[in-house]
């Protein structure tokens, strides 16, 4: 069967476990295993502005053996020029994992179900599922767990990060609050998810509309920029209805002894987040950068693993 990672919980928990001990498996021995040997091709489809994805991709996959593809989907003019399916077809019989940047969900599951090769996320704007593998990654080597630790998301919880956020931080044991204002809140069927795949792993997972009690006792505080692709057009308004959601110094202290700061990139001094606390000493910012290379590895490494039997690696 091949197995796709299209949304966080397209990884069971163990799953998941296995993909973070084999992250930093290849961290610790980056041009070891080479699964994509031969080379063999990995496309990777931008529809969006792209620096840490493409690059992190781009190194991953010539660091696995392979070559990476690297298609321009406003080029491409995928849906519109010829049918997802048919793109999924003709890129199928051309290389061993499609890598998708997108908009809509739809469009992505669309393309596993026609490529007959595993796809993997690389963003929609439901999920960023690579970004939080990386994370989960980061937050291992800093505070040597997932399981039992509290983390805080501020910011718009129905964007991607958010969804992702209690998708897979439910999956890994986590605590997760959202904090966001009124009519940001995530999507209710993602929460009920998170919630259920919490109950079997010890976690949990909520929204917390005071960003001061949300942070209280976090060991983890995350933030992403407050105007996601598309929603440019809002950037003012919502400057002025997020400013208390600010990860600044008083939430932050707030936060657990040695809580450590998280914002996927590109982050925007002063706005979502102070230059003092992003460039700070709690800051592992950095590292979630470097980790989403390794993540992504592991997740292709581990598919092709599912999807074609071991020995790839």
């Amino acid at each position: 069967m091949t197995r796709h990672f299209l949304r966080d919980d397209d990884l069971s928990p163990a799953e998941l476990d296995q993909v973070l001990d084999l992250a930093a498996a290849l961290k610790a021995d980056p041009y070891g295993p080479k699964p994509l040997a031969g080379p063999r091709t990995v496309a990777i489809i931008f529809d969006k502005p792209t620096l840490r994805t493409q690059a992190s991709f781009a190194a991953g996959v010539a660091e696995l053996g392979g070559n990476p593809m690297i298609v321009d989907g406003n080029l491409a003019q995928i849906g519109t020029r010829e049918s997802i399916a048919d793109v999924a077809r003709v890129l199928g019989r051309q290389a061993g994992v499609i890598v998708w940047r997108t908009h809509d969900q739809s469009r992505i599951e669309e393309m596993a179900a026609y490529a007959g090769v595993p796809v993997v996320n690389a963003l929609t704007d439901q999920f960023h599922p690579c970004q939080t593998v990386a994370d989960l990654l980061t937050i291992r080597e800093h505070r040597g767990a997932t399981a039992g630790l509290t983390m805080t998301f501020l910011g718009d919880a129905a964007c991607n990060m958010g969804h992702s956020y209690l998708l897979a931080g439910a999956a890994a044991g986590m605590h997760v609050r959202v904090s966001c204002p009124v009519g940001f809140e995530p999507d209710a069927g993602i929460l009920a998810r998170a919630q259920e795949i919490a109950a079997t792993t010890g976690g949990s997972a909520a929204v917390v509309t005071d960003p001061k009690q949300a942070c209280e006792g976090a060991d983890v505080l995350v933030t992403d920029t407050w105007v996601s692709m598309g929603k440019e057009t809002e950037a003012a308004a919502r400057a002025e209805v997020f400013a208390p959601w600010q990860l600044n110094a008083d939430l932050l202290a707030l936060g657990a002894d040695g809580a450590i700061v998280m914002h996927c990139l590109p982050a925007y001094r002063g706005k979502e987040i102070t230059a003092e606390v992003l460039d700070g000493p709690r800051s592992v910012i950095w590292d979630q950068a470097e980790n989403r290379r390794h993540a992504q590895k592991a997740v292709i490494t581990w598919l092709l693993e599912q999807t074609e039997g071991p020995g790839r690696r």
